[in-house]
């Protein structure tokens, strides 16, 4: 395995990297989502030359997968039902989410709130898309980030 090397990180707006870069953030993408068989097959799809991609590839990173050792509190307002908080919880661990602390109020006029605290380094999907997700679920009336940090 390659010695990663130490430097300073800098977080800069996708419009301002070089094409080359972008696409090797691309190509390293469908090599991790298993979309393509080679590095060879990753490069040719996004328009890139094999040097670019051996250049660039242990040095830009999308900013998801720098974040991704992470631990984040939801909050979410529940409709009071059956198996709206296993069907929650279950949302969550399908998403790659491990699930650290829960807390439940006790139900009033109907509705509850809940607190999930959770682990993100696991998960196959992004935060966003399993926000999105859990706002889908028919019993969630709200949902919100609490706190996030490493």
């Amino acid at each position: 395995m390659a010695e990663e090397k130490e430097g300073k990180f800098y977080l800069v707006r996708s419009d301002f990297l070089p094409e080359a870069m972008k696409k090797t953030i691309d190509a390293k993408e469908l090599i991790e989502r298993k979309k393509v068989d080679s590095v060879f097959d990753a490069v040719k799809q996004v328009g890139l030359s094999r040097s670019a991609f051996y250049k660039y590839r242990d040095a830009v990173f999308p900013f998801q997968a720098m974040v991704k050792e992470r631990m984040i509190t939801l909050f979410f307002h529940l409709e009071d039902r059956t198996g709206t908080l296993s069907n929650l919880l279950a949302t969550v661990a399908s998403a790659g989410g491990n699930i650290l602390t829960i807390h439940q109020t006790i139900p009033l006029q109907g509705k509850a709130n809940v607190t999930i605290s959770l682990n993100t380094s696991g998960m196959s999907t992004d935060i966003e898309t399993l926000l999105h997700d859990l706002q889908q679920l028919d019993f969630v009336d709200n949902v919100e980030i609490l706190s996030s940090g490493a």
